[in-house]
């Protein structure tokens, strides 16, 4: 698929692509259900590690054969993509027949269609730290054609700190989902590097937020296919089926570890990262490590 890149453009004070703002007043007027569960996550956080672990857990023993034939934003549709020769996001996710709907967005948190909230839904949205996220979000536009061109990495690197990426800025997009999760309590706020750390820990507080009790084994089956080495081979998982992606360049799950930023940061980029990181990150609360 040969399309051209599209531009950044601010949109009510965020910069944005058009693919994600072309469907805005019917993915404003989406209806929820109080049963959806909607993932939230700025691009490059673990969005689809969390949409298959879901998808997993709900129906993994139920119909099996979904995860060996349909890929996974299928099963999970992206609610605000509107894009040519695919099916929209917001249309996608209505005709889904499965419950719980299982539906994703990378919206920062004041984009939300407002019946997520009016139907008391619940929210799983995972943060990434920033370091990793920047690098990850870098090979992620080099390698697909629905992003702005990256440019070099140093003007990337600059970008992603002034907020110029789409979907907004970083900082306000973490920061804007931590202070929803103190006034909504169907919100549970996961870490990627928690994650790494321990899947298996990080799925039962998951469990114990979703209501869904698994047996042992269940769990261990889930946490094992959700391992990164597994997904990245999986072509259900790991998105080889989109033409928009070129894996010529990179690929969609290329490396899923923390601390991968010390291999593109320069010890001047580090230093001046960390200075602009103390001035946005006002939020004490909210913390990440940047390495495990």
């Amino acid at each position: 698929m040969d399309l051209p890149r599209p531009e950044l453009i601010d949109f009510h004070g965020v910069s944005m692509s058009h693919y994600f703002t072309d469907n805005w007043e019917n993915v404003q007027n989406f209806q929820a259900r109080p049963d959806d569960i909607l993932i939230a996550t700025y691009p490059k956080s673990g969005t689809t590690w969390v949409s298959y672990i879901l998808d997993r857990l709900y129906f993994g023993q139920a119909a099996p054969e979904r995860q060996t034939s349909i890929p996974i934003y299928e099963r999970v549709p992206f609610l605000e993509i509107e894009f040519p020769l695919l099916e929209s996001g917001k249309d996608h996710a209505d005709k889904l027949t499965t419950c719980p709907r299982l539906i994703k967005t990378h919206f920062p948190v004041q984009f939300v269609p407002k019946s997520f909230w009016e139907q008391n839904c619940r929210i799983v949205y995972m943060a990434r730290n920033a370091k990793d996220n920047l690098v990850s979000y870098f090979h992620f536009d080099r390698m697909n054609q629905a992003e702005p061109e990256p440019g070099d990495w140093s003007s990337f690197f600059h970008r992603f700190m002034e907020g110029k990426m789409v979907f907004g800025s970083w900082y306000d997009h973490v920061n804007g989902w931590w202070k929803k999760k103190q006034a909504h309590s169907k919100l549970h706020y996961m870490f990627y590097e928690d994650m790494i750390e321990d899947t298996g820990r990080e799925i039962d507080k998951l469990c114990s937020f979703l209501g869904l009790t698994p047996s042992v084994e269940e769990k261990e089956r889930v946490a094992g296919g959700s391992q990164f080495d597994n997904m990245k081979k999986d072509s259900m998982a790991n998105y080889s089926t989109l033409p928009v992606m070129d894996y010529k360049i990179s690929p969609f799950m290329r490396k899923g570890t923390v601390g991968d930023w010390k291999n593109h940061f320069t010890v001047a980029q580090n230093e001046e990262f960390d200075e602009d990181y103390k001035k946005k990150m006002k939020d004490a609360t909210l913390k990440f490590c940047t390495e495990i």
